[in-house]
């Protein structure tokens, strides 16, 4: 008996990972079927250290479906981790169904003959190969416009790093000027002795 596994996957903390449980449910319901367990985390598609795609993959049985939204949310991965999973899909029998692959959704209908079906599994794995490098190079075009991003906004003099807190360091140094000890000035100001020892260093050195 096989089950139909969904793994909901968002880069970020601040990303909704479940946005598409909905859709997925919907995708199941139609075809007269049910999720039997749910897989959801903030991590992105480009590491395979993910804690619940593994869990996902330990619980999978042969012929398990793994139900996903879109390939790049299974898939981020540079060519060497994205064979290393497709292997293991492989070995433990494992039949991925994405939402935006047609061609993978008769993973989950018995309907047509061994040939028709062993053409379908054929199609399927190398659309799936193609979307799977589609979703690495859209990573890695975004990464790159991000960094000359950064580099030009550094450039143009619009990114300056962090601010320093120009009101708590005169307090501290006030207190430094005092006499304060190093704990003292800690505790009341609540910041770390590396601040204090920075202030103090520039102190002595003007």
């Amino acid at each position: 008996m096989s089950f139909i596994r969904a793994y909901l996957r968002a880069s970020t903390k601040e990303q909704d990972a479940g946005r598409a449980r909905a859709d997925l449910e919907r995708f199941a319901k139609e075809r007269g079927l049910a999720v039997a367990a749910w897989y959801e985390e903030n991590e992105s598609g480009a590491t395979l250290k993910r804690p619940e795609l593994d869990r996902l993959m330990r619980d999978c049985h042969p012929q398990d479906v793994l139900l996903v939204e879109q390939v790049d949310r299974l898939s981020r991965l540079n060519e060497a981790d994205w064979e290393k999973l497709r292997a293991d899909l492989k070995t433990k029998q494992v039949r991925v169904v994405a939402l935006d692959l047609p061609t993978s959704w008769q993973a989950v209908s018995d309907a047509g003959d061994e040939f028709s079906r062993r053409m379908a599994e054929a199609i399927n794995g190398m659309m799936l190969d193609m979307l799977a490098a589609i979703a690495r190079k859209d990573y890695t075009d975004r990464r790159r416009r991000q960094a000359q991003g950064i580099a030009k906004a550094k450039a143009d003099g619009r990114m300056r790093g962090r601010q320093e807190d120009a009101k708590r360091n005169a307090a501290i140094l006030a207190m430094l000027k005092t006499g304060a000890s190093w704990n003292q000035i800690v505790a009341v100001m609540g910041c770390s002795r590396a601040t204090v020892a920075k202030l103090a260093k520039r102190d002595r050195a003007a």
